[in-house]
């Protein structure tokens, strides 16, 4: 019914931006997607971002190798050096949530800066929990 094979990438370019979405490929080096149970890896991953009227959609087309939860490699280690050192930090602050982040939080939700605080504060910090909280 179709012929040619699809869609020439040209014209589907166009179309998308007509429609307003804005397409860009990332540069990813590694993807990791944790789960309860497992990691999911995707070295070599191709991957895409939509933005489409202000929603970004992530797409990763690749094969991951899977690995148990928690037995990740040195790359793992380093990271949970990282987080243990930026979390001494922030109990050096007295725990402060970044102005970045509130400011962030408040532009997402709609909110003002000061509810986008609180919501942060009641999440610990957790940038998605908090704009969950307040829509």
């Amino acid at each position: 019914m179709f012929g040619g094979g699809g869609m020439n990438p040209r014209k589907m370019k166009q179309m998308m931006k007509q429609m307003g979405i804005d397409v860009t490929e990332l540069d990813a080096e590694e993807v990791v997607i944790k789960t309860a149970d497992e990691e999911l890896v995707f070295s070599d991953a191709q991957v895409t971002r939509m933005d489409a009227q202000g929603q970004e959609t992530y797409q990763i087309v690749g094969q991951p190798e899977t690995r148990e939860r928690g037995s990740g490699d040195a790359g793992g280690e380093d990271a949970t050096a990282v987080e243990a050192a930026e979390s001494a930090e922030s109990a050096d602050e007295d725990e402060a949530i970044p102005d970045s982040d509130v400011e962030l939080v408040a532009q997402r939700a709609g909110v003002p800066k000061g509810d986008a605080r609180e919501a942060l504060e009641a999440e610990n910090g957790d940038l998605a929990a908090a704009i969950s909280r307040l829509e």
